[in-house]
């Protein structure tokens, strides 16, 4: 008899594991998988096309509140838990829950789920969201490229619409993330690497992915999600750090493990974090991969105009402050740096922005620039448009004048990472493409 399981997930890990172990497995019977952390993806099917023949009519996607519901209804063998940054509690909690219900509950082997690749493939992921991963992606790419080699990014799944259509994405330019309807937050991640002029790829499918990056690119950049492991096989695994949430590296899930295998640990942030919190970090970090090489990284802020004695409302990556964690982002950072005042706007805020800030009681003085659907786009604007400031200064990596009609004078927040060490990242890259390059000229 079929084993029947249950795949937790949060649209993007969940559905990687479904397709690399139990797609084609017939000892295992998906019967459904739960959502959470991410709005609006629940009460959806994943589509027969991606689930295969054993799922003529796919397999529907239920908020994880019904886990214990549908253990019993569907008489659960397996729990699979299938998302990322969250705590180790957290995770035993829902443990217990399964188990309680007499249910197994799985956590996947790191590399049972990584595609091997016929390019070199270096990754960036780290032990929460926040932490700065994506910049230093970009610097990592930045080098290839000036090296004379052509890298493609492939970056952790944001599937929040159509699951079918985002079966492989391409993004090259701007106008792709327009026809694809792509949202803030997705914005968020495709934008500056677009800008910087590199071609991202995304999606569901990571075997159809990667097969279409690789035609096109001499090295893969992975470009992690949250705190979550790589898709595809490393060559040179490179973690992030935050020093600004010491004790965060060893506390939550996946991220001690994405710490525990890397090559490269890159403390960020080290020029605004206390002292005392990087030594207690890099403390951490020696005790549990004591061979891995330590790069310390500044993050500075800068922002575009003058926004000094003005109240501004700032608006801030909504990933990093509701799962992340966060109180601040780079927006607070540069309206401290640059003499602004921040300002309340929970008084003003409106449709699910609401529901989002009372969810998240430790935000304060700042908006997150929640998008992941239309009317919560809406939602946005309002809140800007009605919270009494002088200007809103917008901190996410997307422009999302582009999307929203701000009726107030707009500044931007951008971030620049840099090394603080040498060699540092771009020594890093350099060892790695020294290693790699006679391998590429043979092929």
């Amino acid at each position: 008899m079929k084993k029947n399981c249950i795949i937790m997930g949060a649209a993007g890990r969940d559905f990687h594991n479904f397709l690399m172990l139990y797609r084609d497995d017939m000892e295992f019977r998906v019967a459904a998988f739960t959502a959470a952390q991410i709005p609006f993806i629940e009460r959806r099917v994943f589509p027969p096309e991606l689930a295969g023949p054993f799922y003529p009519k796919g397999i529907p996607i239920y908020p994880e509140e019904m886990l214990a519901e549908l253990i019993k209804k569907e008489k659960i063998d397996t729990v699979v838990f299938s998302y990322s940054d969250v705590s180790h509690e957290y995770v035993m909690h829902r443990a217990s829950l399964v188990t309680s219900l007499n249910a197994d509950f799985v956590l996947i082997g790191a590399e049972k789920t990584m595609l091997k690749s016929s390019k070199p493939v270096i990754s960036v992921c780290a032990v929460r969201t926040g932490c700065g991963k994506s910049g230093v992606g970009r610097i990592i790419a930045k080098e290839i490229k000036n090296s004379g080699l052509r890298p493609a990014v492939i970056r952790h799944p944001m599937p929040y619409g159509d699951l079918l259509k985002q079966r492989l994405q391409r993004f090259a330019t701007l106008v792709d993330l327009d026809n694809a309807n792509c949202t803030i937050e997705e914005r968020e991640e495709y934008e500056p690497l677009i800008e910087a002029g590199f071609t991202v790829f995304a999606g569901v499918d990571y075997k159809e992915i990667l097969f279409k990056a690789e035609r096109e690119a001499d090295v893969i950049i992975w470009d992690g999600g949250n705190n979550d492991l790589p898709f595809i096989k490393p060559d040179i695994e490179i973690v992030v750090v935050d020093p600004l949430r010491p004790g965060h590296e060893t506390s939550y899930y996946p991220g001690e493990a994405n710490l525990r295998r890397a090559h490269i640990v890159v403390i960020n942030k080290a020029d605004s974090a206390k002292p005392e919190d990087i030594a207690l970090v890099a403390d951490n970090v020696k005790a549990i991969n004591p061979d891995a090489r330590i790069i310390r990284t500044s993050s500075e802020v800068f922002v575009d105009g003058d926004i000094k004695d003005k109240d501004v409302l700032v608006v801030e990556d909504g990933p990093t402050l509701t799962h992340g964690g966060m109180s601040f982002g780079a927006g607070i950072a540069a309206a401290k740096k640059y003499g602004a005042r921040p300002v309340d706007c929970a008084e003003y805020a409106a449709g699910s922005i609401r529901e989002t800030l009372k969810k998240f009681p430790h935000i304060k003085n700042l908006l997150p620039a929640m998008g992941y659907s239309k009317e919560q786009v809406m939602g946005l604007e309002e809140t800007i448009n009605s919270t009494p400031c002088d200007a809103a200064l917008i901190a996410t990596p997307a422009d999302i004048t582009k999307l929203i009609d701000i009726k107030k004078p707009v500044f931007r927040v951008r971030y620049k990472i840099a090394d603080m060490d040498e060699p540092g990242i771009k020594g890093a890259v350099a060892e790695f493409l020294k290693r790699v390059i006679p391998r590429l000229r043979v092929k």
